[in-house]
């Protein structure tokens, strides 16, 4: 199943109106790949995604949201305490180099503040998951770099899990 089919192939275009993500407390289990948990958020369609947990305390879901035809990156850190929900902050990210440009939309996770990032462009999904550092910026600088060791698999893996939706 190609999920992006109907979605333009463009540089990282962040969906303005895209609804800021459910607390997602309702998310199911699916198995495991590369060190990442595979999960099923029934708020999003039965979208399937990955999420990572770093010693650094961020918190990393990569998925599909099925109700936007769009994926996300979604991170959250408690040290993140000025996020405003639903609030757009202009962003940037550094994947091993190669820079993208987006925008944010403040979302909190049982009290955890986070960025939600809304993207169209497969070519990008395919760049995050098969890039080795992920680099996230905002106005003040630096905001969360981590490892993607095993995205590619995970990322795989997610999408056996969308296809069995």
């Amino acid at each position: 199943m190609d999920l992006f089919k109907t979605l333009s192939a463009m540089t990282v275009v962040v969906a303005l109106t895209a609804p800021v993500m459910a607390p997602a407390a309702d998310l199911e289990y699916w198995g495991e790949a590369g060190g990442w948990d595979i999960m099923i958020d029934p708020t999003l369609g039965n979208g399937c995604l990955i999420q990572a947990e770093y010693d650094n305390g961020v918190l990393v879901r990569i998925g599909f949201d099925l109700n936007e035809e769009s994926a996300y990156l979604t991170a959250f850190h408690d040290n993140w305490g000025g996020i405003e929900e639903g609030a757009q902050y202009d962003i940037s990210f550094d994947l091993d180099g190669q820079s993208y440009e987006g925008e944010a939309t403040g979302i909190y996770l049982n009290g955890m503040p986070g960025a939600d990032i809304y993207f169209d462009s497969e070519d990008f999904l395919w760049d995050l998951a098969s890039k080795y550092t992920l680099t996230l910026y905002n106005d003040n600088g630096e905001v969360m770099s981590i490892e993607l060791g095993g995205s590619m698999v995970a990322l795989e893996e997610a999408i056996a899990c969308q296809d069995s939706q």
